[in-house]
């Protein structure tokens, strides 16, 4: 037997695993093109798995397919898409999903969270959340040309320093929105295999929208609303630096004071 520590959830966690242990195959299928910041995210994230997973028996791949494929796949844990919104609610509408985690990536339709579905995961945030910040914003300075963004290259709080290095030197180009949104898609699903020790999608996405709180590099509170939409800070940037975080301080609310807070 061996006793191994992780970061987890913000806090060191220990495992004892077999020696010998059987090593856990996790494929995700991914739907989107295979360049652009999307695709380096999950690859970021996939290399960072798999880092982790070599002291934890764990053996993560990623399987680009298009949607005509996707529907003739006998096993599936998770699907990550960077489409647009139409897609998105193509595959988490589908019955034969109903029961994987479906990671929207990149869109910020207001209408993937209106939506409600039960496997649908927004990792990225909606217009209104956007919005919403801005708006929090221009009543503390009426003057201001904030636009809001999850991610920025100057962001250093919460390890994001850490990350946005890793991604330069591993990528050449800077993190941006969609590249921290594939980065985080895939980190949630290895912490889900991590608590879980299980590839049954059921499994996972019942942990996604349960577990406690997630380490996305952007603070506590990170969790899923039964819109699917993730709780989280957003950057306000004018002159392409970061000025603030939304919620700002003392906003009613706080993270739920961005976007559409429930589907009740």
């Amino acid at each position: 037997m061996k006793t191994i520590k992780i970061w987890l959830f913000g806090l060191v966690c220990c495992l004892v695993l077999p020696a010998q242990a059987e090593v856990l195959e996790v494929q995700i299928h991914y739907i989107g093109p295979t360049e652009g910041s999307a695709w380096l995210g999950v690859q970021q994230g996939l290399d960072e798995a798999n880092l982790q997973g070599a002291f934890l028996n764990q053996k993560y791949s990623l399987k680009p397919v298009s949607l005509a494929a996707l529907a003739q796949q006998q096993s599936i844990t998770a699907i990550l898409l960077a489409t647009d919104a139409e897609q998105v609610l193509a595959v988490a509408q589908d019955k034969q999903f109903a029961n994987v985690p479906v990671f929207n990536l990149i869109s910020d339709s207001d209408a993937l969270r209106s939506a409600c579905l039960a496997n649908l995961l927004n990792i990225t945030t909606s217009k209104k959340m956007k919005q919403d910040a801005v708006a929090q914003m221009l009543v503390k300075d009426s003057d201001s040309n904030a636009q809001a963004q999850d991610w920025h290259e100057d962001f250093v709080k919460f390890a994001a320093r850490q990350l946005n290095s890793r991604f330069l030197r591993a990528h050449d180009v800077i993190m941006d929105d969609d590249a921290w949104a594939g980065w985080a898609a895939v980190r949630l699903i290895s912490e889900a295999v991590v608590r879980t020790q299980s590839t049954d999608s059921t499994i996972m996405l019942d942990f996604l929208k349960n577990a406690p709180a997630f380490d996305i590099q952007k603070g506590g509170g990170a969790t899923f609303r039964d819109t699917g939409q993730l709780r989280q800070i957003i950057l306000l940037i004018e002159n392409g630096e970061i000025i603030t975080e939304a919620p700002l301080r003392g906003v009613k609310g706080g993270l739920d004071s961005l976007g559409l807070n429930s589907c009740k």
